[in-house]
């Protein structure tokens, strides 16, 4: 009786911070006040580390020069609470980028926490050579996911990894060699993933594109084609749209430069295609609805696999689904995971048809740390606490708050171009005007960006300009965080001018 009793009072709590926070945003236009941070019980431990500046010498001296720093004062983060980081001097702050798409449940959430923890006093590690409970729980787990004929898994340890595997299954299986990606996509950095990824900042200038050509990508707001209509989304592009009922002009147009691909740049047989269901580095950018469909069918046709880029999209972020590529109604052959797959911890997977995976039976393959005992006891518990917690549905609520709020900032200021994604999957891109659709400066969008963190919220950013504000927070967050999250935007915004 106790405990609901507390959770009813904790509830009520929630609900008047709520109430008083939106009272708070409808009185915050062109206010100087401090915005309220919604209330949090957590109570960091004291930093007693080395300090920021010997912190900042030894990363600049010890640690590759090719590490990005985000911020002017960079943010020395000491702890992690659910959707809370706080740094070494105890301040918190409002984390809506989730260590990169990459802390699903939250910062050390209990149940996670303890799991690891449990596993860590009996067995920290040994190969998948010796028959050990936790990767085969896991895998159970982790395919009851799945339908149809996606009933095999291989574990890694990263993203890139994981598409590196996707890459080679489709060329062993079908005995065809080129692949295709979209361009603005990001699929990893690795030698043989730096083939499929189409941002120049990301590539090398060393020989890894062989056997991997582009797409144009289908993106309704920027690309040549796009309409009021394209998205399997709550905000729209402000583009006219003049296509009748069931008809899509701009997935027809990206389609027809697909089969243009096909056409002219590859072999009669191809080995696959790659997409995320929403690109995520390169800026949140969502395609026309049947975009997936459409392209899948294709590929087929010239014999290829199709894979389903879910690194970011997965494990309930997109809010109406488990996996992306569900919403645009297709099945993979080959699926992708990481970053959400382990809360933060290096984990993995591959998930594809029994007769694919059996094509690399010709040889040994082997991963020495990929679905070691403690990530599948952490793999594991993620996905209890997605399900047990209704963290999916907590995306699609909060996510579509969020975008609607969005909307309106996008309708109050001329440098919000663009508002779009699906549950916490969000993007809002900056121009220098609507009619323009020119990508506002860096300088800019900097000034922007630092003062969100100076008022306690942490964003990301990406798109091929860097003009993109990625919001892809724990699934933890609450409306109450969301409410406090646009206040401090518009505050933001209102200071650009």
């Amino acid at each position: 009786m106790l405990n609901v009793t507390k959770r009813s009072i904790n509830g009520l709590s929630a609900r008047l911070s709520l109430a008083r926070l939106l009272s708070c945003s409808q009185n915050a236009r062109y206010s100087t006040a401090p915005i309220e941070m919604p209330p949090c019980d957590f109570k960091p431990e004291e930093y007693k580390g080395i300090s920021a500046n010997k912190i900042m010498q030894i990363r600049k001296e010890k640690l590759t020069p090719s590490l990005v720093t985000y911020y002017k004062d960079p943010l020395v983060v000491h702890q992690g609470h659910m959707q809370w980081l706080y740094d070494i001097n105890g301040r918190r702050f409002l984390d809506l980028f989730g260590g990169i798409v990459t802390v699903s449940a939250g910062h050390c959430h209990p149940v996670v926490t303890a799991a690891a923890t449990e596993q860590m006093k009996k067995l920290w590690h040994t190969t998948s050579i010796y028959v050990y409970p936790s990767i085969h729980e896991y895998a159970e787990k982790l395919m009851s996911k799945f339908s149809g004929n996606l009933k095999v898994c291989f574990f890694a340890n990263s993203g890139s990894e994981a598409n590196d595997l996707a890459m080679l299954l489709a060329r062993v299986h079908t005995g065809n060699f080129d692949l295709i990606s979209l361009r603005n996509a990001y699929h990893g950095v690795s030698p043989y993933t730096m083939g499929i990824t189409a941002h120049s900042t990301w590539l090398q200038p060393v020989p890894t594109r062989l056997g991997c050509v582009q797409t144009m990508n289908p993106d309704v707001y920027r690309g040549p084609w796009g309409g009021a209509r394209c998205r399997d989304s709550v905000v729209q592009t402000d583009r006219e749209c003049d296509c009748s009922q069931g008809e899509c002009k701009a997935c027809d147009n990206y389609i027809g430069q697909l089969e243009d691909v096909l056409n002219h740049s590859v072999p009669q047989k191809i080995a696959g295609f790659i997409a995320e269901p929403i690109q995520g580095v390169g800026g949140s950018v969502q395609y026309p609805k049947d975009f997936l469909k459409n392209a899948y069918k294709l590929v087929r046709e010239r014999g290829g696999v199709c894979i389903a880029d879910e690194v970011q999209t997965g494990f309930g972020r997109c809010g109406s689904h488990f996996w992306g590529f569900e919403s645009s109604e297709v099945t993979p052959d080959i699926v992708t995971m990481a970053k959400g797959i382990g809360n933060g911890y290096p984990l993995s997977a591959v998930i594809t048809t029994p007769e694919i995976a059996a094509s690399l039976t010709n040889a040994t393959h082997f991963n020495t740390f990929g679905g070691n005992p403690v990530a599948c006891a952490i793999g594991s518990a993620v996905l209890d606490v997605i399900d047990q917690e209704n963290m999916m549905q907590n995306s699609d609520e909060v996510g579509t708050f969020i975008l609607k709020e969005l909307a309106k900032l996008r309708d109050e200021f001329e440098i919000v171009g663009d508002i779009r994604g699906k549950g916490l999957m969000i993007g809002i891109e900056l121009v220098k005007s609507k009619s323009s659709r020119t990508p506002l400066p860096l300088t800019e969008v900097n000034k922007i960006w630092e003062d969100c963190k100076d008022m306690g919220v942490l964003i990301g950013k990406g798109g091929f300009y860097g003009n993109v504000f990625r919001i892809k927070p724990p699934m933890c967050i609450t409306k109450a965080d969301a409410v406090f999250s646009i206040n401090v935007l518009r505050r933001a915004l209102e200071n650009h001018g």
